[in-house]
């Protein structure tokens, strides 16, 4: 029997693969999209093209309450620092961590999975999401896995799916090669422009990981060349930096 499962879908390439896994070999109830103050909220409009597409519901969670509260992420839309451009591995991409974002949103959704008799909730942390982001690490989410055993306890076993947890991006675009994700129908960019910026850390990784892959990107950038040069200083800054 197909395992019933909810997932969290921001609209970005990760979790657009994983939707369209999941839909190929489980049962895909429901796509969970979060609007907490993003200044790039135009994911979420690429997360209910994936739910149309697969013939799925989705739901957006309205959490902007907390975002005043969320201060110091420079992912906000009411945030003073501009989003950085660059390799995810520079120090300034710190910025982008918006403080236990991805805990917030999987309770919330463990909680709407099991009101739904859902069996796992998914979510498309990735390898290359270890360095910077504390939150997609594998001692989190195996943590937060018995964390929601216990919270659930005799109302239903729902388990955390995160296949990708120890993939790189390029892995994953490579997976969804397979399975015919359209990635063009899917949004990175941190800055939510009318096109990917193709500078911030996001945009790097994205078109790093087609180029990787061997796919063609179908992505649109305003600079379609800085992703290179910001590999090329990432591999030849000194040990530690």
């Amino acid at each position: 029997m197909s395992i019933r499962t909810v997932i969290l879908c921001s609209g970005g390439v990760d979790s657009v693969t994983l939707a369209h896994k999941v839909a190929a070999e489980r049962q895909l109830v429901q796509l969970l999209t979060f609007d907490y103050g993003q200044r790039h909220a135009k994911e979420l409009d690429y997360a209910a093209r994936t739910a149309k597409r697969l013939g799925a519901r989705h739901d957006v969670v309205d959490i902007r309450a907390l975002a005043r509260f969320l201060s110091g992420s420079s992912l906000m839309a009411d945030a003073a620092d501009a989003v950085p451009d660059g390799h995810y591995a520079q120090e300034t991409m710190k910025s982008t961590i918006v403080p236990n974002r991805n805990a917030i949103m999987l309770t919330i959704a463990f909680g709407i999975a099991s009101g739904q008799g859902a069996e796992a909730v998914g979510i498309a942390v990735h390898g290359g999401d270890h360095f910077i982001y504390p939150d997609c690490r594998p001692g989190f989410i195996a943590a937060f896995a018995e964390m929601q055993q216990r919270a659930l306890e005799g109302m239903g076993e729902v388990a955390l799916y995160s296949p990708f947890l120890h993939t790189d991006k390029a892995g994953i675009v490579a997976e969804g090669a397979r399975l015919g994700v359209p990635y063009a129908e899917t949004w990175s960019c941190y800055k939510g422009g009318e096109r990917h910026c193709g500078r911030c850390g996001t945009c790097v990784e994205r078109a790093e990981a087609f180029h990787l892959a061997g796919i063609p990107d179908p992505t649109e950038y305003e600079d379609a060349e800085f992703w290179k040069r910001a590999v090329a200083d990432r591999s030849s800054a000194p040990a530690g930096s």
